[in-house]
C-alpha cells in the first residue's frame, strides 16, 4: 500500500480543481489517499526580501513534509490566462526555495479542469512539463473540459469519453506506483 498525496493547485473555496482531484482520490481504494486542500495553508507571496527576513515559512515546511511522507501525488491544477495559477506557481516557488528537488522520486497524476471546453489543458501541459524539472516523474494526466457540464457531485465524470480517458489516466498511475 503506497502514501498518495491529492490536492489542487486552486485557493479558490469554491475550486472545480479541488472537487475533480477529490473525486479523483475516492476512487482509490488499493492505497492510503491524504487529501489537502492548499487554501489551508497561509502561504505567503514568494520574495527574496520575505525568504532572507523570515527564511522559509511555517506553512511551506509543513507541506513539503506532507510531499515527503507521499510516495506518489495527484495535483489538479487550475489554469488563469493560459498558465499555472499564481498562486500554485508562488507554492511551487517557495517549496523550490526549500528543497531544490522537492518532488524527488515522486509518480505524479496531473488532472486539470475549467469551466471551458479547454479543460485547462495549457495549465495541465505546463505542470507536466516543469514540475520534472523538481524530481517528479509524470506517469499520467488528464484534462477535463467544461466541467460544468461534464461533472456532477453524484456521479463524477458524466461525459462517456472523457470518463473513459479520466479512468485511463487514473488507472496509469495506480500501475505505476503499484
Amino acid at each position: 500500500m503506497k502514501n498518495i498525496l491529492a490536492f489542487a493547485g486552486s485557493n479558490s473555496s469554491t475550486s472545480i480543481n479541488f472537487k475533480l482531484v477529490s473525486y479523483a482520490a475516492s476512487l482509490v481504494d488499493r492505497h492510503q489517499v491524504e487529501l489537502i486542500n492548499l487554501k489551508d495553508f497561509d502561504i505567503p507571496m514568494y520574495s527574496a526580501d520575505v525568504e532572507n527576513q523570515q527564511s522559509i515559512p511555517a506553512s511551506i515546511v509543513k507541506l513539503n513534509k506532507h510531499i515527503q511522507q507521499a510516495e506518489a501525488l495527484m495535483i489538479s491544477v487550475n489554469e488563469h490566462n493560459g498558465g499555472l495559477s499564481a498562486f500554485f506557481k508562488n507554492c511551487m516557488d517557495w517549496l523550490s526555495r526549500n528543497d531544490r528537488n522537492f518532488l524527488k522520486n515522486k509518480k505524479l497524476c496531473i488532472l486539470s479542469t475549467s469551466p471551458g471546453r479547454g479543460g485547462a489543458n495549457m495549465a495541465n501541459d505546463y505542470a507536466v512539463e516543469i514540475l520534472p524539472r523538481f524530481g517528479a516523474e509524470i506517469v499520467s494526466n488528464f484534462a477535463l473540459a467544461s466541467f460544468g457540464h461534464h461533472f456532477s457531485e453524484d456521479h463524477g465524470i458524466t461525459d462517456d469519453e472523457q470518463n473513459k480517458e479520466f479512468k485511463a489516466a487514473l488507472d496509469q498511475f495506480l500501475k505505476a506506483i503499484a
